[in-house]
């Protein structure tokens, strides 16, 4: 295994802790000698989103980053592997296929029991263990803590769903994973907005970071924002497009803002 750093965290001041767990694209040089040559651009990852919510550190969020590819390990997956949309097709723990359902392996180069464990060891724990701490020191100091989700994905993908992906889906665990009153107020920002169709609890309910950290009644209140990728870059080459991250941004802005209201 490499020595690579796992994460980097900002820690912020405000009761609001962003992660986003599939920004990273780093793929170790001996892991990648293994992929196919379409695995190893990383292809399946969430492109530019660090860039997208660089605005949240102005509003004195926390927030924390891997650095590394979902195709080392998903860090949005449950340490058991168990499926988060049963009966759907989707990708694993440490995957196997793409998004497309074309390997991530060369064949027979796919890892076994030992190696997924030493991953979690690596990878998918310290970036936990972050995680968890950072909502602690938050609720600590604030008694309530918002844990916002970001992600985003190719907006057409036929393998994980069918047709079009709305622009904006959020996602909060059919709503166990926050305050109703905080899912009103993202849902009237989004009503409010015309440039963006959306949908709440949709293809995409929230993974497993939003699922098992969102304990309202606790102090942690967690939502899940996946963006389709065309309202920003332009999928084919994962160039960021400047005019449309832009236009995006304002409405992200609205909503973490909506967010972080009731955290006093």
């Amino acid at each position: 295994m490499d020595d690579t750093p796992v994460f980097d965290l900002h820690r912020g001041t405000a009761p609001l802790l962003v992660s986003l767990p599939h920004d990273g694209s780093a793929i170790p040089p001996a892991l990648a000698a293994r992929m196919t040559p379409e695995a190893r651009r990383a292809p399946d990852t969430d492109w530019h989103v660090s860039r997208l919510y660089a605005f949240a550190r102005g509003l004195g969020a926390s927030v924390l980053v891997p650095r590394h590819s979902r195709y080392v390990v998903d860090l949005n997956r449950p340490e058991d592997d168990t499926s988060l949309y049963p009966g759907r097709n989707t990708t694993g723990l440490c995957p196997a296929v793409r998004f497309s359902g074309d390997p991530v392996y060369l064949d027979g180069q796919g890892p076994d029991a030992a190696e997924i464990a030493a991953r979690v060891d690596r990878y998918w724990r310290p970036y936990h263990d972050a995680l968890r701490g950072e909502l602690a020191r938050l609720r600590a100091g604030h008694g309530r803590v918002v844990l916002w989700e970001g992600h985003s994905i190719r907006g057409e993908l036929p393998f994980l769903f069918e047709g079009r992906l709305p622009d904006l889906n959020l996602g909060t665990a059919g709503g166990a994973s926050c305050r109703p009153a905080l899912q009103a107020r993202l849902e009237a920002v989004l009503a409010a907005q015309r440039d963006y169709d959306w949908v709440a609890n949709g293809r995409f309910k929230g993974g497993h970071i939003t699922r098992h950290y969102g304990r309202p009644a606790e102090g942690v209140d967690a939502v899940q924002l996946e963006i389709s990728q065309r309202n920003y870059m332009d999928e084919d080459s994962f160039a960021w497009d400047e005019a449309r991250a832009g236009r995006l941004q304002r409405v992200l802005q609205a909503l973490v803002a909506a967010a972080l209201e009731g955290t006093a």
